[in-house]
């Protein structure tokens, strides 16, 4: 089976690919032109919609690296035959991890204070609440969207005596903590961390109003996509010092607004959610027996 990827795969399965070409940039003008013989595509990031499709008239497979697939118009790869894979499971624990990196260091302000110290701002003066942050154990955490993702968020909080609140599409118990509606939710939380996928009903599922229920002084974790909030109404409740956040995902990738940029109260990261070389790894294997599955006649590992 001839592939074409965006770039080059880490870890050792990638060298299981016998006939592999590469994009001479973003799609579509990263094709050249038509591309006969193509049969599967293995994307990281890249936008797959009918344009891109029309050039590869042999295509049979999009292997997306990722567990987000947003940016592919599966629809329109269903209508012509093409099926769509992605790498979920393997990068749970990784973005959990990250997740709770970040809101350790929202919670106690570790980025500001690494900061003060760089600049030789230390003083030992214990009496003024300068870098005073919040306890963990004392905090309740919600997670909006108690998936494999959140659950495994919602277990490194119970680690920490956190009080869990979650929503989830189901209206089902859970013994990781207590389900609310959304809206109950943002008002008890005082952290508060995304984990739902992209879709339409999310896309700025926390909007201006939704955003003004948390509590002043709470914290706001993204590890999912940076347009399930409502960017420019996050960025004024940042601006006004009423709440915090920690943000791996943004609206425009990878344009982050200077204006965000420039917030003390903020900790920001590039997207790195899944960055460990074990997860990435794993990942590369998803991508490359989904590949070798549909050359094989076999049934994808890992569907959309």
């Amino acid at each position: 089976m001839k592939v074409l990827a965006s770039r080059r795969l880490p870890g050792p399965a990638w060298d299981e690919l016998r006939d592999v070409a590469y994009l001479d940039g973003p799609l579509p003008e990263g094709l050249g032109g038509e591309r006969r013989g193509v049969e599967a595509l293995a994307v990281v990031g890249e936008r797959v919609e009918a344009g891109s499709l029309d050039l590869l008239p042999d295509l049979r497979l999009v292997a997306n690296y990722g567990a987000g697939y947003d940016l592919i118009d599966v629809e329109e790869c269903r209508r012509r035959g093409v099926a769509v894979t992605n790498t979920p499971g393997v990068l749970d624990a990784a973005v959990a991890d990250l997740t709770f990196a970040l809101i350790l260091a929202v919670r106690r302000r570790v980025v500001e204070a690494d900061g003060f110290v760089r600049a030789g701002r230390w003083a030992h003066h214990w009496a003024e609440p300068y870098l005073v942050g919040g306890d963990i154990g004392a905090a309740t955490l919600g997670i909006v969207g108690l998936g494999n993702i959140g659950s495994a968020v919602a277990r490194r909080a119970r680690a920490f005596d956190m009080r869990v609140l979650y929503t989830r599409r189901r209206s089902e118990e859970s013994e990781l903590g207590e389900q609310r509606p959304l809206d109950d939710l943002l008002g008890e939380a005082d952290v508060v961390t995304l984990h739902v996928p992209l879709t339409p009903e999310t896309t700025h599922l926390l909007d201006r109003r939704r955003l003004a229920l948390l509590p002043d002084g709470a914290c706001l974790i993204n590890t999912a996509r940076g347009q399930v909030v409502d960017e420019d109404a996050l960025l004024d409740e940042l601006a006004s010092g009423r709440l915090r956040a920690g943000l791996d995902v943004f609206a425009h990738e990878p344009h982050v607004p200077e204006r965000l940029r420039a917030l003390p109260n903020a900790v920001l990261a590039p997207h790195i959610g899944s960055a460990t070389k074990e997860t990435r790894s794993a990942m590369t294997r998803l991508v490359v027996d989904n590949i070798l599955a549909a050359a094989a006649g076999r049934p994808l590992v890992t569907p959309v």
